[in-house]
């Protein structure tokens, strides 16, 4: 059953009542209802071609958040093989935020780390909706200093709304936590790869994304701030996001203009959601391009392009 967003409502309605008439000559043979379904399937294929040909940041916020868009998890299933997990930071406890571990992207051994927001109920309160806590951190910093001493490149899947807020984890040190992480991404000389595959959001990000090549989907967003927290500091009124999504610049395309984002992977129409295998499989083709890219350089290098890319972001969009 699809999931519709808020924008997405007529096109709900034009696809449920095709539906309804396949349903009913299911039940009824000598029902012929295939041309007024198929005008109707024509009708929705527009529709939803209109929709997406513009979206705003806000609704592009919306289709990132979309409970079925494909997440971590999937994708370490899909991309990669002898996936396996290692858990915990060696000092507190394993954080299942975080996903993480060794194994082989196309028959080459890597570390692959990744937010995972979990699929159903069960499964987001026991992923914690993506929203990692300190020791999920220093997890992907103990599997980031293992790939340094293996030479093993470092994957990051990002899907976050940000690191957790809770008072616990503010106690046993968030965000000196992520600024580790950040600091080691920056550290290693190894090829650091990161691909936003759905939100990218705060520092709980940024300590996954500082990477040498960072890819984005084309309808995810990464930003310092939700348009919600954004809205209710500027505006203190939540419900100015959609201001706030404008005024961020969060999208892939603005934010590859500002050399940010240095790849914008095309999605198929409808979002990631829509067909979830073609969008993994380009998620793929995008990490071995990016790999490529990388080939040969030694740690030195690596480190200090790195460097000189983080220096300089921004600029390219000042000079526009």
């Amino acid at each position: 059953m699809t999931n519709y967003l808020d924008f997405e409502r007529p096109l709900a309605e034009i696809e449920g009542k095709a539906e309804e008439l396949r349903a009913m000559a299911r039940q009824n043979e000598e029902m012929d209802i295939e041309a007024e379904a198929a005008a109707l399937d024509k009708k929705a294929a527009d529709l939803l071609k209109d929709l997406y040909k513009n979206l705003t940041p806000w609704r592009k916020c919306q289709v990132a958040r979309h409970a079925d868009r494909p997440h971590c998890k999937d994708y370490i299933e899909a991309l990669f093989t002898d996936y396996t997990p290692l858990a915990g930071d060696r000092n507190f406890a394993d954080d299942h935020a975080v996903m993480g571990g060794l194994a082989r992207f196309n028959d080459k051994p890597v570390i692959v780390l990744g937010q995972e927001k979990g699929h159903d109920t069960k499964s987001r309160i026991e992923r914690n909706f993506g929203m990692a806590r300190p020791e999920g951190y220093r997890k992907a910093v103990r599997l980031m200093e293992m790939a340094e001493k293996f030479g093993l490149p470092v994957i990051t899947l990002v899907d976050t709304s940000g690191a957790y807020p809770g008072k616990g984890a503010e106690e046993r040190g968030q965000s000196e936590a992520i600024a580790r992480s950040t600091e080691k991404c920056l550290q290693i000389g190894v090829p650091v790869i990161s691909v936003i595959i759905g939100e990218g959001g705060s520092g709980g990000a940024v300590a996954f994304a500082t990477a040498d090549r960072l890819a984005m989907l084309e309808h995810s967003v990464y930003s310092v701030i939700s348009p919600e927290g954004c809205a209710s500091i500027l505006w203190k009124d939540a419900g100015k996001m959609r201001e706030a999504a404008e005024a961020l610049r969060l999208t892939a395309q603005d934010l590859n203009k500002l050399g940010v984002a240095d790849h914008v992977i095309d999605e198929p129409l409808g979002g990631a959601h829509r067909d979830r295998e073609a969008t993994m499989q380009s998620v793929g083709d995008a990490i071995q391009k990016m790999l490529g890219e990388l080939s040969g350089r030694s740690a030195k290098k690596l480190v200090a392009d790195r460097r000189k890319k983080f220096l300089d972001m921004g600029s390219k969009g000042l000079a526009a």
